[in-house]
C-alpha cells in the first residue's frame, strides 16, 4: 500500500493511489538494532549526497517533517522520486507547499545539525508514468547551493556499476522492519544488483499494465530476502562503485525473498547522464 511516505506497491494502481491520501500518523521509534531493512547505521558525513525531503506543515515535526529521500546531483539540484511530489503524497502540488525543504548533512532527524535548504522549483521527468512508475524521477532546485563535496556522480549507460551481481548500498530514514518502525538516524543496507530477467519474473506485466520495465528500472536485493528499502525511503539513492545508479521507487513488501526493491534506472532518465 502506498501511504504518504511509501515506496511500495502491492496491488492495483488505483487502490494504491486511493490509499495515498490517508493522513500520516506519528511513526513509532525505530528499534535500535534495525536498519532500512537489514542494514546498518551510517553517518551523513560519510555519505553527504544523501538528503531528506521535509515538510513539517504536512508531516509534523517528530522526524523533522521527513517524508522521502533524495540525492545531491549538483550544488543546487537534488534528484528524488517523482511520486514523492504528487498530490497523493503531499496533499497539494509541490509548488504550493511553502515549507518544502531539503535537509542535508544531518544524520539524526531529531537533531539540528546540517542545513535545511528551501526548494524553489521542481522538474518532473516528462517520461514519468504514475500508473506504472516508469521514469520515476524528479529534480528539485535549491534556494542556495550545497558544497560541491556533497555531489555524487551518476553512472552513465554501460557503466559497470549496473552489472548484475554488483554490490550496492541503499540509504534512507524509512521503515526499518516493514512494520512501521521508522528510523530517526540515517541507515544503509547492502544489496546486489539483480539480472533483469529475475526482476521481470518477480514483477510480471499485468493485464492492466505495470510490472518491471527494464528500460527505465533496475532491481536490487538479496535473493534470500532481509535487505531492502522500505516505506519512507522513496527517492533515496542506490549507490554502486561510488556512483549513483538508482532511486528508490517501488516494490512488494520490504525485504521479502523473491520481491526485490525496484529502482529508477538513473542512466535512462537523468538528463545529461
Amino acid at each position: 500500500m502506498r501511504r504518504p511516505i511509501s515506496r511500495k506497491r502491492t496491488g492495483a494502481v488505483a487502490a494504491i493511489v486511493a490509499s495515498a491520501v490517508l493522513p500520516l500518523t506519528a511513526p513509532a521509534p525505530a528499534a535500535s538494532d534495525s536498519v532500512v531493512v537489514g542494514g546498518q547505521p551510517v553517518q551523513a558525513s560519510d555519505s553527504p549526497w544523501v538528503v531528506a525531503l521535509s515538510s513539517r506543515d504536512r508531516f509534523g515535526g517528530a522526524r523533522a517533517g521527513q517524508f522521502c529521500g533524495g540525492v545531491v546531483i549538483a550544488p543546487t539540484k537534488v534528484a528524488t522520486a517523482a511520486h514523492c511530489l504528487g498530490p497523493a503524497v503531499l496533499g497539494a502540488e509541490a509548488k504550493d507547499l511553502s515549507d518544502l525543504r531539503v535537509i542535508a548533512g544531518r544524520t539524526e532527524l531529531r537533531e539540528s545539525g546540517g542545513r535545511e535548504v528551501p526548494v524553489t522549483g521542481a522538474w518532473i521527468s516528462p517520461s514519468y508514468d504514475p500508473d506504472t512508475q516508469s521514469g520515476d524521477l524528479a529534480v528539485l532546485t535549491l534556494a542556495s547551493p550545497l558544497p560541491r563535496a556533497y555531489v555524487i556522480k551518476a553512472a552513465g549507460r554501460g557503466h559497470q556499476a549496473y552489472r548484475p551481481g554488483t554490490s550496492a548500498d541503499v540509504y534512507g530514514w524509512g521503515d526499518t522492519t516493514g512494520g512501521g518502525s521508522y528510523a530517526y538516524g540515517l541507515r544503509s543496507a547492502r544489496v546486489r544488483v539483480l539480472p533483469d530477467e529475475v526482476c521481470a519474473r518477480a514483477y510480471p506485466a499485468a493485464a492492466a499494465g505495470g510490472g518491471y520495465v527494464a528500460a527505465t528500472m533496475l532491481c536490487a536485493g538479496d535473493p534470500q530476502g532481509g535487505r531492502d528499502a522500505c516505506q519512507g525511503d522513496s527517492g533515496g539513492p542506490l549507490v554502486a562503485r561510488g556512483r549513483l545508479i538508482g532511486l528508490v521507487s517501488w516494490g512488494s513488501g520490504c525485504g521479502e525473498a523473491g520481491s526485490p526493491g525496484v529502482y529508477t534506472r538513473i542512466s535512462a532518465v537523468l538528463p545529461g547522464v
